[in-house]
């Protein structure tokens, strides 16, 4: 049935086809996964399936970037599996997704992904592609992460300046990492927060006896992730090595990511769907449930001005890319950390309504134009993550990954009726302009007016390719210019002091040579006065009795001459 699917032909008609750089009435044609044609009165061979998409949107399927399916996490099992997790993708308007591959520290980052690709490749609905997470450092990471660049069709690693003692990687370790995946033409994703400080912040709310969801808010402020991604934007700039920094939740790390932008600082940034939408007084909520619901690191902020800044800095590319950080957990999983807030495993839903809670809170609200939502749900991360234009855009020759949009209907998101898995829904209530009527995933109609039809298992890998031009032309033409040389000059040849070995004896420091090392070393009084032996006391006789006292003599003009004042 999929093979057959995938023959099938499709026109599209009556739409405005909207690109993230223009918005045009045309008509689409698709033909073996492909798009064939796109314009104004197409010669379309018989046969061909009609889709009526007057006065609607045609846009490039969504492409998530970031979602965690079919793994444990801090102890507890993610609630979606790779067939679960696809299809809520592809009813709410994603058509790809990439995972991560997430070893456990000093275990193999090649097993780590076989593992992945077994289970998904039996399960995916949608096309997918995998990050492969770096939890530590030594040779044999950098050979697997080679040999996955190589071999295995992986472009993209991602670091951990948090998670202390899980997956945190030292500064000098993430410096060798990001030299490696600018040698390999990765992209190096980095999760920025103080990990030494986040331990020592929760530590000391639990002595405090703060052991609720409120506690992941005063833990980790948004000052440690601002700290932590000038950090990682200064250790990427040493490496030569664009960095794509993950999660970014606060004014302050967007407002560091905007300077670094301005600077020439070769960064892309991603957020997600919650940090963008909710604020951190979730946290506070009288219900524990509801309040352990949001926990997901960095937490939501308490200002209640930041998802509105970062709908704003989407809008201006400050931020590139909103993915949805999909990583569900039942109440019961949370529960794990009932009396100690650490132990509440981060993750939240959001793989199904991201693409409507964007165009709600982004496009309505006028954030953003429909270009532009284009931009931060497909075309910016197929360009980043070398798909572009095959994935990310409506043109002849492109994958056939596309979305029928009503911008005019409406949906109410409710945990009741969703796709996802968990028991519990961030965005419970929310009435959503803008709703997917049909998804094609590589020409199979997958889904129409919330029917889904694609087999489980019909999804493929995606192999990505290297060096990305949109991270990385800049890099290799600065590398040709602004490559460090030494000074040409004549060498020295003029005298050169001899090295003062005597200066070992005077302080004491030890033995020069083997025949001292025999000998006791007697302390040296040369200079210096050694107090343990002083010959000073502040009582009884004094050694220095024998010498007569002069009697006291009246200062007639003092250093400085005399005071004319009332003292």
């Amino acid at each position: 049935m999929a093979a057959n699917m995938g023959s099938m032909r499709i026109l599209i008609k009556g739409g405005k086809v909207v690109n993230d750089d223009f918005t045009q009435e045309a008509d689409v044609y698709i033909e073996n996964g492909i798009i064939q044609q796109v314009g104004k009165e197409l010669m379309i061979p018989g046969g061909a399936k009609v889709i009526d998409a007057s006065g609607k949107l045609v846009l490039p399927g969504g492409i998530d970037t970031s979602v965690h399916l079919q793994q444990t996490f801090m102890n507890a099992a993610i609630q979606d599996d790779f067939y679960s997790g696809t299809k809520a993708a592809l009813m709410g308007g994603t058509t790809m997704v990439i995972g991560l591959a997430l070893p456990e520290q000093h275990c193999s980052l090649l097993d780590a992904y076989e593992q992945c690709r077994a289970l998904a490749d039996a399960k995916a609905c949608c096309d997918y592609a995998l990050h492969v997470g770096v939890t530590w450092w030594g040779p044999k990471v950098r050979n697997e992460m080679e040999t996955l660049v190589r071999e295995h069709g992986v472009n993209s690693f991602q670091m951990f300046m948090a998670y202390k003692d899980m997956m945190m990687l030292r500064d000098s370790e993430l410096y060798q990492t990001l030299q490696t995946c600018k040698d390999i033409g990765a992209i190096a994703r980095v999760h920025a927060e103080n990990g030494e400080l986040v331990a020592e912040g929760a530590r000391e709310a639990l002595d405090l006896g703060i052991s609720g969801p409120e506690g992941i808010e005063i833990s980790r402020p948004e000052e440690l992730e601002s700290e932590a991604t000038h950090r990682a934007v200064t250790i990427a700039n040493r490496a030569r090595c664009p960095i794509y920094l993950v999660n970014v939740s606060s004014m302050s790390a967007g407002d560091m990511i905007a300077a670094a932008k301005m600077q020439g600082k070769v960064i892309h940034a991603e957020t997600t769907v919650a940090h963008a939408v909710l604020n951190g007084m979730q946290y506070y909520h009288q219900d524990w449930a509801h309040a352990a619901a949001h926990v997901i690191a960095p937490p939501l902020r308490l200002d209640p001005n930041t998802p509105s800044y970062l709908m704003g800095l989407l809008g201006n590319d400050t931020l590139s890319v909103v993915a949805s950080e999909h990583r569900p957990f039942s109440t019961k999983q949370r529960a794990l950390g009932k009396e100690d807030f650490t132990k509440i495993p981060h993750g939240v839903a959001g793989v199904q309504d991201r693409m409507s809670v964007i165009w709600e809170r982004g496009v309505v609200t006028g954030k953003m134009d429909e270009n532009r939502f284009v931009a931060v749900t497909s075309s910016n991360a197929a360009k980043i993550y070398n798909l572009y234009p095959r994935k990310g855009r409506i043109i002849a020759g492109a994958d056939a990954d596309i979305v029928v949009w009503d911008p005019d209907a409406t949906r109410t998101i409710s945990v009741s009726t969703q796709v996802q898995g968990g028991d519990f829904n961030l965005y419970e209530g929310m009435r959503c302009h803008g709703v997917p009527l049909v998804t094609i995933s590589r020409g199979r109609l997958v889904c129409e007016n919330g029917v889904f039809m694609c087999a489980e298992g019909s999804g493929k890998f995606y192999p990505q390719r290297t060096f990305p031009d949109y991270l990385y032309k800049k890099m290799v033409q600065r590398e040709k210019t602004q490559a460090y040389k030494g000074v040409d000059r004549d060498p020295y040849s003029g005298d050169v002091a001899k090295v003062a070995n005597t200066m070992k004896k005077e302080l004491g420091l030890g033995p020069i040579d083997g025949d001292a090392a025999n000998k006791s070393c007697s302390r040296v009084h040369q200079g210096v006065r050694d107090l343990h032996e002083s010959s000073f006391s502040l009582s009884g006789s004094q050694v220095d009795d024998h010498i007569p006292k002069r009697s006291s003599a009246r200062i007639l003009a003092p250093p400085g001459g005399r005071s004319s004042g009332i003292w």
